[in-house]
């Protein structure tokens, strides 16, 4: 049955990238998609036959310039569009674009060094608790708080500022991400895990606890409100005039700066998945593969372990510091339960997902998750919702005395880890596991793979 599955499949893909059929498949999906979130701005299944079409520009053999521009057509003219249309749309893909870039981090430490890292989600509060303290009012209110503050306590900075900061936030969680390093070169395994765990813990109780006797954080309240890059009038007056006769009304500030943080984060993800296939492919890179799967004989041939192992905690940072810095803005408000140890976990649970190691996977498993976490599954909790407030009967069972607590919503953890349990039986390699991972686990030497495609 399975070997049925797979054939056919292969013989549906093969064909679809057959000549011209891909372009037109691809084309085909993607206005079929577009069309039914377009006309029913709540339709799940519109949704995710987008996204669908979407993925198909990867997967369906095209012209690496074909490929290039309809995607850019998608990111930059349909998917604003659509959030226009519906902001809640352009908040799952913004938030799809902040995990695949945190996964992504992630995944440099964790598939490309093999280091175990749980407290990942501590760099991602240090970008964001950057911006935070020198974009709000707060280097003002050291001495008291927001509670007790004077109406015109003024911004420390100016909004624009924001743009630099994104910077500032890699470079800080770089250097963040080098002191963690510094002691755990000694410890492998479990040990390091539980070093990094502690690392996230500490920062996290660093932020709830600093509002004494100088208030850093303003603790478990939170730092708010957070500026936001200015957004000149003129270019909302010239968006809308684009943009309405499409989307049917007038698009508001703050749906244009929707539209703006996402068009940042799709530049942070591409500059992201540019960089980590750089390094994937060069000197560094292989070494960090060295290292991962025998760090005592990559030390024989001349590897500096431990400054690479620096190094990878160094980058993997970098990604979530900036990526915080932009979370910062979009919400204006930070506070230490964003950043749990659950979050990192989370993260962790998308590269493990997507498969190990592989960038394209990465991407695919923070997609998978994000989608089930916020569409899917609260999608459904309204929609059983909305049925216990009914009169309907199924098989003579009474929606309205459905229980509250079968809310798919409450169930989230217990499905993900379902999720995992059948992934390490079926598929422990991933969705779409990194070539090396998928020869290991197959059982086939890697020099008779080779040997195989050369011959």
């Amino acid at each position: 049955m399975k070997e049925s599955l797979k054939s056919r499949s292969q013989n549906l893909l093969d064909f679809l990238n057959r000549g011209r059929t891909p372009y037109f498949a691809s084309i085909g999906l993607i206005i079929l998609g577009f069309s039914l979130v377009y006309a029913s701005p709540r339709s799940i299944p519109g949704f995710l036959l987008f996204v669908f079409a979407a993925s198909s520009i990867y997967w369906l053999k095209m012209n690496r310039a074909v490929q290039l521009g309809l995607a850019v057509f998608l990111a930059v003219v349909l998917v604003p569009i659509l959030g226009a249309r519906n902001l809640f749309y352009l908040e799952v893909i913004f938030q799809i674009a902040v995990f695949s870039a945190l996964a992504l981090g992630l995944n440099i430490v964790v598939g490309f060094s093999g280091l175990l890292n749980f407290g990942y989600m501590a760099f991602y509060a240090v970008g964001a608790y950057l911006w935070a303290f020198f974009g709000s009012q707060q280097p003002y209110l050291l001495h008291s708080t927001v509670t007790t503050k004077a109406l015109n306590t003024p911004f420390f900075l100016a909004p624009d500022w924001f743009y630099l900061f994104v910077f500032l936030g890699v470079i800080v969680a770089a250097i963040l991400g080098l002191l963690l390093g510094l002691p755990v070169l000694r410890v492998r395994g479990d040990y390091l895990a539980v070093i990094t765990l502690a690392f996230g813990e500490i920062v996290r109780q660093l932020a709830n606890n600093l509002d004494k006797p100088i208030n850093f954080t303003n603790g478990p309240q939170g730092i708010t409100p957070i500026q936001r890059p200015t957004m000149p009038e003129g270019v909302l007056k010239l968006f809308n005039q684009v943009i309405q006769p499409v989307v049917g009304h007038r698009v508001t500030e703050n749906q244009a700066y929707n539209i703006l943080f996402y068009l940042i984060a799709l530049l942070v993800v591409i500059a992201v998945i540019v960089i980590t296939y750089r390094l994937d492919d060069s000197k560094v890179g292989r070494a960090w593969t060295a290292i991962r799967e025998d760090e005592l004989s990559a030390g024989a041939m001349g590897i500096n372990a431990n400054k690479l192992k620096l190094g990878a905690f160094a980058v993997g940072a970098s990604f979530a510091g900036a990526m915080g810095v932009l979370f910062a803005a979009s919400r204006t408000f930070v506070s230490p339960e964003t950043f749990t140890f659950l979050q990192s976990v989370g993260v962790l649970t998308m590269v493990i997902l997507g498969g190990i190691g592989s960038i394209t996977g990465v991407i695919v498993g923070a997609t998978v998750v994000t989608l089930l976490n916020i569409q899917v599954l609260q999608s459904f909790s309204l929609y059983l919702s909305q049925l216990r407030q009914s009169d309907a009967v199924f098989l003579g069972f009474h929606w309205k005395n459905l229980s509250n607590q079968l809310d798919p919503t409450k169930y989230q953890r217990l499905i993900f880890g379902i999720v995992l349990v059948l992934m390490m039986i079926y598929r422990p390699a991933g969705l779409l596991p990194a070539a090396r991972r998928k020869r290991e686990l197959g059982g086939e030497p890697e020099g008779e793979s080779l040997e195989g495609k050369e011959a």
